[in-house]
């Protein structure tokens, strides 16, 4: 679905990621983990269309049997449209907005409001707290409650791969396993999920394939489950 080669991102004279590739497969979970400086955070907004500082290629395929497309030039709202959505680092939810308010600011490629209501209803199903606060300010929801929000906005534009950057940073324990049952259930409804994420456990644990990446590079790949047995990753991620 879609397929990183060589990639090159540098901010000034800082060579973040360096010959990074990484393929990822239609209706999988797959995770890039990493210390803080990794280069987790710049391959995903490279994909994103955020990044300028870019070299080599990303290849995306939306539809099965499609000839794939290169990503590399296009702007961020392009990315959205090919289908593809991010769940950024830090929420970035407007805070003054309700929170229906901004899930409809995630749907504002589409015209088709029939769709739009059926997908606020399918986010509400996902996350019945937000359902409960309707028309709360999103500024006064707690983190979790944030994040819940961030990940439900980027579902509206109805994407076939969403970026979910750092879910559970900041959150208490029980919020990080909620957020991550719900990445779950996004999987089993077909949608592929790329993740970034600093909790190693956690992510290793729900991804079907794993990227361990150190200081730009990829180190360590595979199964995430057979990533959690890997002595090198245990000692470097898992506490021992």
């Amino acid at each position: 679905m879609l397929e990183i080669r060589n990639l090159d991102v540098r901010y000034g004279g800082i060579h973040a990621v360096q010959g990074v590739n990484i393929s990822i497969r239609r209706g999988s979970i797959v995770t890039l983990v990493g210390a803080n400086g990794a280069g987790k955070s710049s391959i995903i907004r490279s994909i994103a269309g955020l990044n300028k500082t870019v070299s080599g290629d990303i290849l995306f395929t939306r539809n099965e049997g499609e000839a794939p497309m290169s990503l590399m030039g296009h702007k961020p709202e392009d990315m959205v449209r090919h289908g593809i959505s991010l769940s950024p680092e830090g929420r970035r939810i407007l805070p003054h907005l309700t929170v229906e308010e901004n899930l409809r600011l995630g749907a504002y490629i589409r015209s088709d409001r029939e769709g739009i209501r059926e997908d606020l209803e399918k986010v509400y199903d996902l996350f019945p707290r937000l359902r409960e606060r309707l028309w709360q300010k999103g500024g006064t929801l707690s983190g979790g409650e944030q994040q819940m929000l961030a990940v439900g906005r980027a579902l509206m534009s109805r994407p076939t791969m969403v970026m979910l950057d750092e879910p559970s940073l900041g959150l208490a324990p029980l919020l990080v396993q909620e957020i991550f049952r719900i990445i779950r259930r996004i999987n089993e409804i077909g949608m592929t999920v790329l993740l970034v994420e600093q909790n190693a456990y956690a992510a290793l644990n729900v991804a079907h394939y794993a990227y361990i990446l150190e200081v730009g590079r990829v180190v360590l790949e595979g199964p995430g489950q057979e990533l959690l047995e890997n002595p090198k990753v245990k000692e470097a991620y898992l506490g021992g």
